[in-house]
């Protein structure tokens, strides 16, 4: 295949125009990358990435249907294919603009007959997409294995109760690491898919976490050994394709890694679909990981409450886009994270034209929910009530709660002394009409 090849035909760089109509869906209407907010860039705030599996592997089937994305470079030999999808997608991320993309190993290169060849036709290929990065300028925000769809994994991959398994998706990760340290990934996740179980009966679950735990020791030092310089990260998710998965939201995967002292080598890569699947606001497990200084990277999708199970769609709504937003800039960014474009577009969304469209509106709605968060935290009216109150535990009883000095005589000897609380209004409404002046 000519490297001329040009996919994306009559499609330009997709540019900057914030006087656009409603009808101009191919440009920018609020994300300015150069802009600087709060003293950074908006690209550097959002560091925004494509995702390789759902935009050039991708084929719009569903449990119910045949593909309907025919996309021209899916054609000839798996291995001309994927250098095909290779340019393609680097044609797409220069004109889309962005810095940064995400792949599963599987994705990269077909597997192969055997695990050497596997390896030798991933060599190829990130040989290829070492040259085009270096071309364009455009980074590996993520890597990760795909130790869920090949029927060896249909039990679980380090949580299976075979050995052998467990062996050969150690393996995989091995080649994984080197990959990403070849591309210089800035991080690397695991996605347990299939890390669950589905029936008790078959399933000794304490074995099962014990297992998953060395497999990421393992992880860890081979890191080292290799001199690896990037950010491990978990993805939760609570269900699909197993009934339950041990990484069910950020509390639990916190938990996980507390419990096996892995959680100063691993942050949490939060995925908002996955978040509202457990039950969850769609902000509620981004909040989470950050207020224990464990949000690692963001899978910036959404779901459809009404369907139940994992749509991955774009995000379009501001309100979410605002919140979360808001919680990267309290905790001073994403770096060396991003905001990863877990998204496909719709079966019924056949065009090329619609893989552009839709990335730029949810670009949009980021930029917009960063434009947001800035005058919420700018403005401080928010931060202030909220401050206010907790006013109680500054002084007296309340400082020495918050410092930990406390003991219960003391808070028997404070309730004699002071009598009943008074209780005071949460003023749930006032915060809600407040924040909703800035969307």
């Amino acid at each position: 295949m000519e490297k001329e090849t040009e996919y994306f035909a009559g499609i330009a760089k997709i540019p900057y125009l914030p006087d656009g109509g409603a009808r101009d869906v191919m440009c920018f209407k609020h994300y300015n990358a150069e802009e600087v907010l709060m003293g950074r860039k908006m690209e550097d705030w959002l560091r925004f990435s494509v995702c390789y599996w759902h935009s050039f592997c991708g084929t719009g089937t569903d449990p119910f249907g045949f593909p309907t994305h025919h996309r021209p470079w899916n054609q000839g030999s798996p291995m001309e294919a994927a250098k095909k999808r290779l340019h393609a997608a680097f044609e797409f991320f220069s004109k889309l603009g962005v810095k940064y993309y995400t792949f599963h190993d599987r994705d990269m290169a077909p597997e192969g007959l055997t695990l050497e060849e596997t390896n030798w036709n991933l060599d190829e290929m990130t040989d290829l997409a070492l040259q085009l990065q270096n071309q364009t300028g455009v980074k590996v925000l993520w890597v990760t294995c795909n130790l869920f769809a090949h029927p060896r994994y249909m039990n679980g991959a380090a949580t299976n109760p075979d050995c052998h398994v467990l062996a050969y998706a150690g393996a995989q990760v091995k080649k994984g690491l080197d990959i990403a340290k070849k591309l210089g990934a800035e991080n690397f996740v695991f996605w347990g898919g299939r890390e669950g179980f589905h029936s008790i009966h078959n399933t000794h679950v304490a074995a099962e976490l014990r297992h998953m735990a060395v497999f990421f020791k393992m992880a860890v030092k081979y890191k080292e050994k290799i001199g690896l310089k990037c950010q491990f990260l978990i993805e939760p998710k609570p269900k699909e394709p197993c009934k339950h998965q041990y990484d069910y939201d950020a509390m639990s995967v916190i938990g996980f890694l507390k419990h096996y002292d892995l959680d100063s080598h691993f942050k949490l890569n939060i995925e908002p679909n996955h978040t509202t699947l457990a039950g969850h606001s769609y902000e509620h497990d981004v909040v989470m990981a950050s207020a224990f200084g464990m949000l690692g990277s963001v899978d910036s999708n959404t779901g459809a409450p009404d369907l139940g199970w994992d749509t991955d769609q774009f995000p379009m709504d501001i309100r979410n886009t605002t919140l979360v937003m808001k919680t990267i800039i309290e905790q001073g960014g994403l770096q060396p994270g991003g905001l990863n474009f877990d998204a496909k577009v719709r079966r019924e969304s056949p065009d090329l034209e619609d893989l552009f469209i839709a990335h730029i509106a949810a670009m949009d709605a980021f930029s917009r929910g960063l434009r947001n968060a800035v005058r919420i935290i700018e403005e401080g009216t928010m931060s202030s009530m909220v401050m206010e109150r907790y006013s109680s535990f500054r002084h007296g009883i309340g400082q020495k709660v918050e410092d930990g000095s406390a003991s219960l005589e003391e808070m028997e000897d404070f309730v004699k002394q002071h009598g009943e609380p008074k209780v005071t209004s949460g003023k749930q409404e006032k915060y809600e009409a407040i924040f909703n002046h800035y969307i």
